[in-house]
């Protein structure tokens, strides 16, 4: 079913342009992808009806069901794309009302947007033009009416990701915990217990915004070219990708635009654990020591 709709959506997407661009399309043809589509339509209605009602059965709630619905009658990266999107025009809002997300009291924002701030507003200034040009050179009102769409939903598309990754900075939490994200495509929760090391590091890697050079391996989240901190985790963390797939990793390295900041909020929550735990210790070896010169019992200033 998912294979036929990825057929036919660009199909129906193709018909209405020669539509709108005056083609003469024989009406059967016309008919005919019209039943086509009401036809996939209502079968996707019907089993996104069957599947919420056995999740229902099966004792899920009516928004959970609708989920396990709409995730097993929908492709994965249909789904993943409308996410992004309506996190990234979310994210519009949150820039324009100067908000940040999934920052609470006590954590630490680490913005990361300095080495990709030119190239974007670069994009923007390129994609502006190109809207003007194609305005100026185009002489048919229908082409330029599709031109102008696709290229403001460009610059829409452009300003959202970019407010994204603004409004969702790294995040350093209150208890040494981790939060590693890219805008609306990239978020890797990462405990304070799973962190074994964390140092600033400068690189140059080459390759794409990700990359990985083993499952389980170090993990390269690339912004402008450079990554600036080195996370070495005690276990290998799982992490998803922009659009839906899955890996671990054992190293993280990213960018910051204040690096030693970052880098401080889980050294310092690593030496404060270190401390209790020496503390701990300290006590232990102490009450041992305690009990042993009084002939094995422990003496009441020191019983826990």
């Amino acid at each position: 079913m998912n294979k036929v709709l990825w057929v036919m959506v660009p199909a129906e997407i193709a018909l209405v342009v020669c539509l709108l661009a005056g083609v003469d399309v024989p009406a059967p043809v016309v008919r005919t992808a019209e039943a086509v589509v009401l036809t996939l339509v209502a079968i996707e209605a019907v089993l996104v009806r069957r599947l919420y009602k056995a999740a229902r059965l099966a004792g899920a709630g009516r928004r959970d069901a609708l989920a396990r619905a709409v995730e097993a009658a929908v492709p994965a990266t249909a789904r993943r794309l409308l996410v992004n999107e309506a996190r990234g025009l979310t994210s519009l809002v949150r820039w324009v009302a100067r908000r940040t997300h999934g920052v609470r009291e006590g954590d630490l924002a680490a913005p990361y947007t300095g080495p990709q701030t030119a190239m974007m507003y670069g994009f923007l200034f390129v994609s502006v033009v190109e809207t003007v040009a194609l305005a100026i050179l185009i002489p048919w009102p229908l082409v330029h009416l599709i031109m102008l769409v696709l290229d403001v939903y460009g610059v829409l598309m452009l300003l959202a990701l970019h407010a994204s990754c603004v409004t969702r900075p790294h995040v350093v939490g209150a208890d040494g915990s981790l939060r590693v994200r890219w805008g609306s495509l990239f978020d890797m929760p990462i405990g304070s217990g799973q962190i074994a090391s964390v140092r600033v590091e400068r690189r140059y890697p080459d390759g794409s915004l990700i990359k990985i050079d083993e499952p389980g391996g170090t993990l390269d989240l690339i912004v402008g070219g450079q990554t600036t901190v080195r996370v070495e985790l005690t276990e290998p963390v799982e992490f998803v990708r922009p659009m839906g797939g899955r890996g671990t990793a054992t190293v993280v390295r990213f960018h910051a635009d204040d690096p030693a900041a970052l880098v401080a909020g889980p050294a310092q929550e690593g030496a404060r654990r270190g401390t209790g735990r020496d503390r701990r210790r300290g006590r232990d070896h102490q009450r041992r020591r305690l009990t042993w010169a009084a002939g094995g019992r422990t003496p009441r200033s020191v019983r826990p």
